[in-house]
């Protein structure tokens, strides 16, 4: 048996945000200020939240609704793109809890749920999963530190909620690391931090490519029958499409992709936006599902 197997309500939910071949497929749009970095064509170079709110629903209009599932943040797309009947009834919405940016206590960084979101406004928003971010140093915290409590409260009230959660795990430098030191660590830091996420109750988990074929079989080892998906960290797209062939073919169950996507598909202007996504984002969204369904 799977470690922290899913029960019947999640698996559900793990069909609506995977293919029909059984591999997760997530377009991430839950970015804010990362998001409006690339949307530089404004005027003076400024994006206003109503901007962003429209470039949000023109991603999901012309890329997420041809993916499994849309990741969405509930202070700018939602609960607007739902209710505006911009997704489709065959795309699963995921909800990011997580609010921008972190704070910094000790040299460790935490992230915060956006103000008031809860397991239960996730399913008030129409959502089908949650996503939850949480910073990981496992050489520094283990699953009796502050993180590892977190994760086991927001997985307990999820449960509770008839919820399933994807834990996403970023590790990250220290100040006193070189990033040579770092780069060195990282293999092993991805695989001990999934250990912990797991041992902390973790069901489904979105996390860094590890690096390597020989990686990402120390992460699946770690995870222990608990499905993972990759994530693009901003790489381009030919980068990901190699890193997510060689995850899956070394246990992964998917993808989560967004900047590798979209980065150099939206703009400001409506039009610009619809050719954009149309010609170049959707296509790259076609080869990463053919990725991640070994096809």
């Amino acid at each position: 048996m799977a470690r922290n197997e899913l029960n019947t309500r999640e698996k559900r939910a793990m069909a609506a945000i995977s293919t029909a071949s059984g591999n997760m497929l997530i377009v991430a749009a839950d970015q804010r200020n990362g998001m409006k970095a690339v949307m530089t064509d404004g005027p003076n170079g400024a994006v206003t939240q109503e901007e962003l709110a429209d470039a949000k629903a023109d991603l999901v209009r012309y890329l997420g609704n041809e993916a499994s599932a849309i990741l969405l943040d509930p202070e700018v797309a939602l609960p607007a793109i739902p209710d505006n009947g911009v997704l489709t009834r065959d795309t699963a919405l995921v909800v990011g809890m997580d609010a921008s940016g972190f704070e910094e206590i000790d040299g460790l960084r935490f992230t915060r749920f956006v103000d008031g979101v809860t397991p239960q406004t996730v399913l008030d928003l129409g959502g089908d999963v949650a996503k939850m971010l949480w910073y990981m140093r496992p050489d520094r915290q283990d699953a009796s530190s502050r993180v590892g409590q977190e994760i086991k409260d927001l997985v307990s009230a999820c449960e509770a909620a008839g919820l399933l959660l994807i834990v996403e795990i970023l590790t990250y430098r220290l100040e006193d690391e070189s990033e040579e030191e770092y780069a060195a660590k990282l293999p092993g830091l991805i695989a001990d931090a999934t250990r912990v996420s797991v041992e902390c109750g973790a069901k489904v988990l979105k996390l860094q490519y590890p690096g390597s074929a020989e990686a990402c079989i120390a992460v699946n080892e770690a995870a222990d029958g608990v499905p993972w998906a990759v994530l693009s960290a901003g790489v381009d797209h030919t980068t990901f499409i190699g890193q997510v062939r060689t995850a899956v073919a070394n246990g992964a169950s998917g993808a989560m992709a967004g900047r590798s996507l979209w980065k150099d598909s939206l703009s400001v202007s409506h039009d610009v936006r619809a050719e954009l996504l149309t010609s170049r984002a959707v296509p790259r969204l076609r080869e990463l599902q053919a990725a991640v369904d070994r096809a």
